[in-house]
């Protein structure tokens, strides 16, 4: 058999962690057992789905590189749900309601006060031949529901949360098709998976009630049911879950300086038992992906903890990875010379900007003396070979000075500030003559 699975966002919005966790988890899963992965534009509300979101999803797929192997539109698929509503409604498994919602919501509040689960009474299976006239002269349209079997429990076994047991009368009826005929999530989706032969379903555990009601949509169908697993969903890191999370989408990843490979690690493995990892490439985590490995809880998503993810990640790129985004000028040298220090790529061209000057220096004028020492000894020195080791060696044994009380006015003279990379290829970087004027000029404050 082989794998497939459906990444179904819709084009109401741009994504954010928690859709691009499903998206990736469907990815992984379908990499592993070198399946198909599908991405689906959940596109049926007219009014809120738009092209630029569409857009924006492939983007930020791509950008991640969860590549897809097919692409469907439910608003290019609204024949077939019309052939298979016209064939369930023949076997008397949907069936047209009239109740307005103000009735619907009268009745829950009704069966909410005696105690009674708001489940739909199904009062439109009595309805006789004079009502539906009655209706159709008040130009009433209806809405469609999805008639459940109640002669059997609706049970699977899930990918994580384990055996699964729901009784049907205790379940309303599913609204599949509203009264302007458009439709609703439950019956495009399971066709769709039916049609593009969906063999696991992996999605958050606020659908696994629809879980079980596609379930019998399925078996109505004729079709095969698909594994499923539902995943505990995501929190902030306040502890409880954050509308702030439904804001942290792949553009603001970017615009923080986020590597893709750094929010894939993440989300590959939070909620999991399985360690973070700073991962340069997805394979490991594809190799290792195993939905025995999830826990029940909630997943807990900390930006801190990505952003210093990312950091470790950045520290394994090669330069040939990140060339084409770092500034004018900067090689091969300069990047392994500034990698170390860095937690976004972008902060390479901060310290570009101190290699190539000017700098702003504050010294102290306790150091004067010093740094003027400093000057005379780089003067002198060999720069081809190791400057930095050099002067300082040099210095300590001419002031006596060693510690913080050595490198801190250097440090602060050549790059004005306190702390950064390594000295050593950093001087090499600034070189001779850009040296010796940052050091005259702090000698002289």
């Amino acid at each position: 058999m082989t794998i497939v699975t459906r990444f179904a966002p819709s084009p109401t919005g741009k994504l954010h962690v928690g859709n691009i966790r499903t998206a990736l988890h469907n990815w992984l899963w379908a990499k592993r057992h070198g399946g198909r992965f599908i991405l689906r534009l959940d596109d049926t509300d007219k009014e809120r789905s738009r092209e630029e979101y569409a857009d924006s999803i492939r983007a930020d797929l791509q950008w991640l590189g969860l590549d897809w192997d097919e692409e469907h539109r439910q608003s290019q698929r609204f024949h077939r749900y019309e052939t298979a509503v016209d064939r369930l409604r023949e076997m008397g498994r949907v069936y047209p309601c009239y109740e307005t919602a103000q009735e619907l919501d009268l009745k829950r509040k009704v069966q909410l006060s005696r105690g009674k689960p708001p489940v739909y009474d199904r009062a439109a299976l009595a309805l006789t031949d004079a009502d539906f006239e009655r209706f159709e002269k008040e130009g009433r349209q209806p809405h469609w529901r999805f008639k459940l079997d109640h002669s059997k429990p609706i049970e699977w076994q899930d990918g994580i949360r384990g055996r699964q047991h729901f009784d049907p009368a205790l379940l309303s009826d599913p609204v599949i098709r509203r009264e302007d005929g458009s439709w609703l999530y439950m019956l495009p989706s399971a066709v769709d998976d039916v049609d593009f032969g969906v063999t696991h379903v992996v999605r958050g555990e606020d659908h696994v009630t629809n879980t079980g009601l596609q379930i019998q949509m399925f078996e109505a169908l004729g079709a095969p049911v698909p594994a499923f697993a539902h995943e505990a969903l995501l929190v902030g890191s306040e502890g409880k879950l954050s509308k702030r999370l439904g804001s942290l989408g792949v553009e603001t990843m970017r615009e923080a300086g986020i590597e893709p490979m750094a929010l894939i690690a993440k989300l590959a493995r939070i909620g999991t038992s399985q360690p973070v990892e700073a991962v340069p490439t997805p394979a490991p985590l594809i190799e290792a992906f195993c939905f025995d490995t999830f826990g029940r809880a909630p997943a807990r998503f900390d930006m801190e903890e990505l952003e210093g993810l990312n950091a470790r990640i950045i520290h394994q790129l090669d330069y040939d990875q990140v060339a084409g985004r770092l500034p004018a000028g900067m090689d091969r040298a300069g990047w392994e010379a500034v990698r170390p220090n860095l937690r976004t790529v972008a902060e390479a061209a901060d310290w570009w900007h101190i290699v190539e000057g000017p700098v702003t220096v504050e010294a102290d004028p306790a150091d004067a003396a010093f740094l003027a020492a400093a000057v005379r000894r780089a003067e002198t020195l060999d720069w081809s070979d190791a400057p930095w080791q050099a002067l300082t060696a040099t210095l300590k044994a001419e002031t006596g000075r060693g510690g913080k009380a050595l490198f801190l006015p250097l440090r602060r003279a050549l790059t004005g500030r306190d702390s950064g990379p390594e000295m050593g290829p950093l001087v090499k970087l600034i070189g001779k003559d850009r040296s010796i004027a940052r050091l005259r000029a702090a000698s002289r404050h």
